[in-house]
């Protein structure tokens, strides 16, 4: 499966908050399952993951907080908010007609590519 960076570059704020609506994670995990979700053809930079958590954070969709996983080095975990959640649905809706009217602009039929 090959899919442009660029293509799912606008859709980084929805891809972390559907990993989220899953439950509370911290960064490394949540980037692990996006690479396990793709097979490894999709993955986040560190740098582009923390400036979203930053920026959904800052935007009330998300809330942080330390994680007491014992020893060795704390992980800041985070979660959704019922915003987070609200922007998720319509982020996923806004992706499912993007999708149709794609599909409606970029298909073409059997009988017309005949015709």
């Amino acid at each position: 499966m090959s899919i442009s960076a660029d293509t799912l570059r606008g859709h980084t704020d929805t891809i972390i908050l559907a990993q989220l609506m899953r439950g509370d994670n911290y960064g490394y995990e949540i980037n692990k399952n996006i690479q396990q979700l793709t097979q490894g053809e999709y993955g986040l930079k560190e740098a582009t993951l923390y400036t979203a958590f930053k920026r959904l954070e800052q935007g009330g969709l998300i809330a942080s907080y330390w994680g007491d996983d014992g020893p060795g080095a704390r992980r800041r975990y985070y979660g959704i908010t019922d915003a987070g959640r609200q922007r998720w649905a319509d982020s996923r809706q806004e992706w499912e007609n993007t999708r149709a009217l794609l599909d409606a602009l970029i298909s073409v039929e059997e009988d017309q590519r005949n015709g």
